[in-house]
């Protein structure tokens, strides 16, 4: 098995030759994402120093390369027709004389999957989880007098291990942290706020304070608080003596007047400034933000932040960014949340793993509140389809085969790095780990019962320890599971272990389940689209919420080649919003909307009911209403709306065609029915009689321009959409034309994509097709132009010139 040594866990000559500290900085945290060199192969000696690797490319973390390799049938849907295998990283870094006697670790955010590190050639620990953040001790085998060589194996030759799309290699970043060996455990921070009110706060801090010296140590601990602000607002010093190689945790209680109090509308992120010191001198110091608030979940009222009640209009969201893969820069995350803000979404799930650090403090930043869930199987494994989903034959490896081992230890990692994020508000222990017969089954099942099959009780049995960990970690916030087969759970006691239930598609259970069980907090953890879906949480009290499948489309879960992801999100894989996120937009959000979108009469459109909920889907032609007034001459059309205005009006090249009350809308749409003309379809909302929203459709003429849009962030990445236009700059729908972009400057193509979900071109091509007359290229770099240009067409320049 595969063992991760504590960076203050070493041997006693080592801590002897750590008593003699060097003079330097308290701690030093030095990023490691550049500079690596990479190879997709198996090299039996890649470990060893002196292995000859210049022959290997040059990459940058995060770093993926499931996305850089040609797409293909033959590998599985589960994970988008992406390739796995196996492949090697290795990186150099100097040591200065003045950092001997420190402890230096390395620390990941994650690798997919089943990671082995070297230093200099010895072994010092791996993972097989791939989305948990580990960090590893180097002490023992360092050099001062030559360059230190880090090689990584990364090991994902079983690519159909997962039902969605993973990615592989070191796909989130990476750092070298060097410190005293009298310090602050890696994680060992964790602050709360148990009792809050407008006039005071009280924080608890508990601290593991670490002695990694053959020698007792007398220290002082010393805990700032600073307000939003940047200004000190409690402080307290607290003195302790450690043993030779102990480690102890520190309690301390601060107060804090008048708080600014963490809230969706006013995110105020607080910060505990810490040093461990002995005598006037600093031995390490930490920064953790945390904001201070209360959230509670009530069996009959729902669930309180900061003692008001809110529903939680929430989506759950997979890791990966479409034509990026797994390897996310920060900007494409807020990037991703604020459009998802946008539509009135204030929640998201981590489907179905640890997330990223910076998502969580991004959500703290943006006000977004949290489920933090940790897997999606236990033991057996889950079902993996290769062909499509449900087509076939399922493969069957997966986190399963490393989960009774190391579930436990990774709960325990994922709740120590994550708890201090105020944006968490509950922890989930697993999706859907109780489908029925995937693998557990019960007598309750019927005739579907499998007592073939693993019992439904090794839900309970592996279950407890999970919730127990996340206990002992934090005792502050409930743990959940996102359930499929309430009643098969319930038959074993596993909804029992829980502190709150999540629900997965199962509405129709929440009134007799809230009387059956009158204590019980029950929330939809995965729910459809549906306008039904939404009503029954709001208009019902003690529904806490809802998370829709999905905010945004995914790679993998994917159906036959060449689909290579799923659409059931609100934006597509280019985070351009669908049909379907304006309707939602039109439930959640107070601002004021109007959309309009149009299909054939013949297509018997159904308000918002099937695939997945899409409004406006027919549940047999599978027609969408589509956002375009490029028709056939004398069609009928049915012109839908989605709005949040009291009274609609629908006008055609100036004529009004109708006016509808709010009251008028069937599952959340206004309908009209259209005869087609050419020219210009706006709808306009009112509140109190007055205008205050409109949508215009125009129709597009012939293809003649391509057009484009920037934006640029401070982590160094730009956003390029790209569109084809005609000469009056309307978006031709149906445009497929292949666009050739050339770069300029020190820029780097990290991805472009269109958010079609059967394209298949490579990514970081600099050709690349339209859909529905559009794309997103995504680029490294602020400094540069970029020129798009397709024959028959108008080309279009953009000159960036921001700095990070």
């Amino acid at each position: 098995m595969m063992t991760i040594l504590k960076p203050w866990r070493i041997a006693i000559a080592t801590l002897a030759l750590l008593s003699s500290l060097a003079s330097a900085a308290p701690r030093e945290v030095r990023p490691l994402n550049e500079g690596w060199l990479f190879s997709k192969s198996d090299a039996g000696a890649a470990m060893s120093p002196g292995f000859d690797d210049k022959n290997w490319r040059s990459v940058q973390l995060p770093h993926d390369w499931s996305q850089e390799e040609p797409f293909s049938a033959s590998y599985g849907s589960g994970n988008g027709y992406a390739a796995g295998g196996v492949g090697w990283y290795r990186k150099q870094f100097s040591l200065a004389a003045a950092q001997r006697g420190r402890l230096v670790s390395v620390e990941f955010d994650g690798i997919y999957e089943h990671s082995q590190v070297w230093i200099n050639g010895q072994y010092v620990g791996g993972r097989p989880f791939g989305y948990s953040s580990f960090a590893l001790n180097l002490t023992p085998y360092l050099r001062f007098d030559a360059p230190n060589v880090i090689a990584v194996r990364v090991d994902h030759s079983r690519q159909t291990d997962s039902r969605y799309y993973t990615g592989s290699g070191i796909y989130r970043l990476a750092r070298l942290v060097i410190k005293d060996p009298v310090h602050i455990e890696q994680w060992g921070t964790f602050v709360r706020t148990p009792q809050v009110s407008a006039a005071k706060a009280q924080v608890q801090i508990d601290t593991e304070v670490v002695n990694a010296t053959p020698k007792a140590q007398g220290l002082t601990l010393l805990s700032e608080l600073l307000d939003p602000q940047g200004r000190v607002v409690a402080r307290l010093e607290s003195r302790l003596q450690l043993t030779a190689g102990e480690s102890r945790v520190l309690p301390q209680r601060l107060v804090v007047n008048q708080p600014q109090r963490w809230s969706l509308a006013s995110p105020a992120l607080y910060s505990l400034r810490q040093q461990v010191k002995q005598g006037g001198r600093v031995l390490d110091e930490a920064s953790t933000p945390f904001g201070i608030r209360t959230a509670r979940f009530d069996p009959d009222h729902g669930f309180f932040l900061n003692d008001q009640s809110l529903k939680l209009k929430g989506v759950c969201l997979h890791h990966d960014a479409g034509s990026l893969g797994a390897a996310v820069p920060e900007s494409v995350l807020e990037r991703r949340l604020l459009k998802l803000r946008e539509l009135g979404v204030n929640a998201i799930r981590t489907s179905h793993n640890p997330p990223a650090p910076e998502l969580l403090a991004l959500a703290d930043k943006l006000g977004f509140l949290v489920q933090a869930e940790a897997f999606d199987e236990f033991a057996p494994t889950k079902r993996k389809w290769i062909a499509g989903w449900n087509v076939g034959e399922p493969g069957r490896h997966g986190y399963g085969e490393s989960f009774e081992a190391w579930g436990v230890r990774d709960i325990e990692d994922m709740a120590k790095r994550d708890r201090n994020h105020p944006s968490i508000i509950m922890w989930s222990i697993g999706n859907e780990v109780d489908y029925a017969n995937d693998p557990f089954s019960h007598p309750v099942l019927g005739k579907k019962y499998r007592p073939e099959n693993p019992p439904a009780s090794e839900l309970v049995r592996l279950g407890k320890p999970l919730v127990a960990a996340f206990k002992r970690m934090d005792p502050s916030r409930p743990v959940t599971a996102a359930m499929a087969h309430v009643e098969m759970s319930d038959a074993v006691g596993f909804g029992d272990i829980l502190d709150i239930a999540g629900y997965n598609y199962q509405e129709l259970r929440y009134a007799a389940d809230h009387a059956a069980k009158p204590r019980r907090v029950i929330y939809g953890s995965e729910n459809r689209h549906d306008y039904s879906a939404w009503a029954v949480v709001r208009d019902t009290e003690y529904i806490s919420g809802q998370f829709l499948w999905t905010g945004i489309d995914y790679l993998g879960e994917a159906g036959r080649w060449p689909q290579r992801g799923a659409d059931f999100g609100l934006l597509d894989l280019a985070s351009f919003k669908k049909p379907r996120g304006w309707f939602r937009e039109s439930l959640w959000s107070d601002k004021p909307m109007v959309y309009i979108a149009a299909a054939l009469q013949s297509a018997q459109l159904n308000a918002s009911q099937s695939g997945q909920g899409t409004p406006l889907l027919d549940q047999q032609r599978r027609a969408k209403v589509e956002e375009h007034w490029n028709w056939p001459a004398g069609a009928t059309l049915t012109v839908s709306a989605y709005s949040n205005c009291d009274e609609i009006q629908l006008l055609l090249n100036g004529r009004l065609i109708g006016s509808q009350p709010r009251s008028a809308a069937v599952e959340g749409v206004f309908s009209w029915t259209v005869p087609y003309q050419a020219g210009e379809l706006k709808a306009v909302g009112l509140r109190a009689g007055k205008p205050v929203a409109e949508f215009v459709l125009k129709t597009a003429g012939p293809a003649a321009r391509i057009e484009l849009a920037a934006e640029t962030a401070g982590d160094g990445v730009s956003h390029i959409e790209y569109r084809v236009v005609d000469a009056n700059g309307v978006r031709v729908p149906d445009a497929d034309q292949r666009i050739t972009f050339k770069l300029d400057g020190a820029l780097e193509i990290l991805g472009i994509g269109n958010g079609n979900l059967a394209d298949v071109d490579d990514p970081r091509d600099a050709v690349h097709a339209t859909y529905q007359g559009r794309g997103l290229a995504i680029l490294r770099g602020l400094q540069g132009a970029i020129e798009a240009s397709a024959p028959g067409l108008s080309s279009a320049r953009i000159q960036l010139s921001s700095k990070p």
